[in-house]
């Protein structure tokens, strides 16, 4: 039996990833231990979303060598696909999979082990639109209350910044029965909330229309592009499923484009009464000239008409968003266009990003790239509004009453706190008593705040 390592890094979708590889090795019978300890096999899930995660990705990759020169260290995932020539040279590095190939984790790993040889070209195949969906299935987690459940991959969108399409390619969506199938058998060992997500979410199902199309079964689509959304989503047709779940009492949407959110089907939404009011609104930039050059579908006031669809259909929502400051030819007047813009919305959390060029798409060609140091500085100005307007929305709920569903329990001044979230996603601590909450859904009146450094 060989003691095996893993380390993720990126976004939900490798979390579910890297949940099903480690489940696989447990499986099959690996002993998984911590990845600060001596391992036989390291597996590192690679991230390329920025040039940090590259590095990151790459640090992991060395940290782990470092940590036992004779184990097997293995890439997984996006870094793979796109940094392949520089890892085919990185003697850190023993065995790379790229992405579709994560669910043959085993087999790969064991091919490797019995061959001793470097395997690369083998294990990562281009990404192309040819590619099926690859089925995973997951049974648990390490996390005991709530699992992610992808089911999307790729992106069809092309925003001129992003690399992801490169490692992730066209999108392809998981059949719906398959979905249902895996989450009833995460709610049957005792998870209580679900976190649907993909690489680009709302695209969820347009390849079945494509399928369709090519069978002569459909006669009318947009081929590359999100299809007209109102009341046609898939996506929310696999939601109002999923409803029907029983024991299943929360359900969470990943990241979502804003067109997506038509006042339908924003109502539609709002009927679920397991759906959690907390949603992910992709923005980017406020400022319609730089979401032209991002070649982003919309403009802000159609992103702002989606979010007032959500606060006429929802009370009070939880609306978050990212954004990327210093795109290519940013000027002072657009990114204060876009800081005028974020204060009008109200997020309740903004996720800021400086922007990072990336090989092989159109922005790391265009002119006028913003020098790092305004980056920082537009990127400082915005992480203190985040927390203006992040306490601000806090602040809305002192006093109210809350579904929390509890998670863990921490330590914060000495005294033990059962920590959770409730259905809007704001973090709320309890004194711990004799009764073990984790895994309880209880009702509380939240009294304060708790700031975030307090916590252990």
């Amino acid at each position: 039996m060989k003691r095996v390592a893993l380390h993720n890094l990126g976004c939900k979708v490798n979390s579910y990833e890297i949940d099903v590889m480690q489940q696989k090795l447990a499986d099959r019978g690996y002993e998984i231990v911590p990845f600060d300890q001596i391992a036989d096999v390291y597996i590192v899930n690679t991230c390329t979303v920025t040039n940090i995660a590259d590095r990151k990705s790459r640090q992991m990759l060395h940290r782990a060598k470092q940590k036992n020169p004779q184990a097997v260290v293995v890439a997984v995932g996006c870094y793979v696909q796109t940094g392949k020539e520089q890892l085919a040279l990185d003697e850190s590095v023993d065995l790379a999979i790229g992405n579709n190939r994560k669910a043959e984790i085993v087999e790969i790993l064991e091919q490797y082990l019995e061959e001793k040889s470097r395997v690369f070209s083998a294990s990562i195949p281009d990404i192309d639109h040819t590619y099926e969906y690859e089925e995973m299935q997951l049974t648990r987690t390490a996390e005991h209350t709530r699992a992610y459940i992808k089911i999307q991959d790729g992106c069809n969108q092309f925003c001129s910044y992003c690399a992801i399409p490169l490692a992730r390619g066209r999108v392809r969506s998981r059949r719906p029965e398959n979905v249902l199938a895996e989450v009833r058998g995460i709610v049957a060992k005792g998870y209580r909330e679900i976190v649907l997500t993909g690489i680009h979410l709302s695209s969820y199902g347009i390849d079945f229309d494509e399928e369709a199309w090519r069978q002569g079964k459909c006669v009318t689509m947009t081929r590359g592009d999100l299809p007209a959304y109102s009341g046609k989503s898939k996506l929310i047709d696999l939601v109002e499923q999923l409803q029907q779940i029983e024991g299943l009492e929360r359900i969470r949407l990943g990241s979502l484009e804003p067109r997506v959110v038509t006042r339908e089907n924003a109502f539609r939404l709002a009927a679920l009464s397991k759906l959690c009011p907390h949603f992910h609104l992709s923005l980017q930039s406020g400022c319609d000239a730089t979401l032209r050059r991002m070649n982003r579908h919309y403009t802000a006031q159609e992103y702002l008409d989606s979010v007032n669809y959500l606060r006429e259909a929802f009370r009070d929502p939880a609306i978050t968003t990212d954004v990327i400051v210093g795109f290519p030819g940013e000027t002072e007047e657009e990114f204060a266009e876009t800081k005028t813009f974020l204060e009008k919305v109200q997020f309740y959390e903004l996720h800021v990003f400086k922007y990072s060029k990336r090989a092989g798409t159109v922005a790391a060609g265009m002119k006028n790239q913003v020098p790092e140091q305004v980056k920082t500085a537009r990127s400082n100005e915005l992480l203190a509004m985040d927390r203006e307007i992040s306490g601000a929305f806090r602040k809305r709920h002192i006093g109210l009453e809350a579904e929390v569903l509890f998670e863990e329990k921490l330590e914060a001044d000495g005294a033990d706190y059962y920590v959770g979230h409730t259905r809007d996603y704001i973090r709320v601590a309890v004194p711990a008593g004799e009764e073990n909450l984790c895994g309880a859904i209880q009702t509380v009146k939240i009294s304060g705040f708790f700031t975030e450094d307090m916590m252990r």
